[in-house]
């Protein structure tokens, strides 16, 4: 397995575990979750962690979506996926900084969250990707990201 294929693998399994380890952590106990996401105020209590719920079973099923991919081998489609899921921690970053929220978990935690994500996005895409010869046997071919 070559280095960048390696970084990119490891990058990936993070991103699938770590954000569904975040989506289950909302669902099981959002109050005391909610505390760490940057935002200065946030439901506490009683039916208002519905919502924290909602991110919760969102960012699980974006976990589940990553890890799925790479146990199937779709490594194409997973850097795809990757670069978009890179959007929503840089959502939650602007969305942190918009509303007054803590700058370091802003930039320090969803910031070089989306840029990690977007890395591994990159890596993925620039991977050879394989295509099939008249008999049947897959055969490397550089990725036309490879030639960018």
């Amino acid at each position: 397995m070559s280095v960048k294929r390696a970084i990119a693998t490891g990058i990936t399994v993070l991103t699938g575990l770590g954000i569904s380890y975040v989506g289950l952590s909302y669902l099981l106990d959002a109050a005391a979750t909610a505390p760490s996401f940057g935002l200065p105020d946030w439901p506490r209590g009683g039916d208002a962690t519905g919502f924290l719920n909602v991110k919760g079973i969102r960012d699980l099923v974006s976990g589940l979506a990553v890890l799925t991919l790479l146990a199937t081998g779709q490594r194409r489609a997973l850097g795809w996926l990757m670069l978009v899921e890179a959007l929503t921690p840089l959502g939650d970053m602007l969305i942190v900084v918009n509303h007054h929220g803590s700058a370091a978990t802003a930039f320090g935690v969803h910031g070089l969250t989306a840029a990690a994500v977007a890395a591994a996005g990159v890596l993925l895409l620039g991977e050879p990707h394989q295509r099939r010869d008249p008999a049947g046997a897959a055969v490397d071919r550089p990725s036309p990201a490879a030639a960018v």
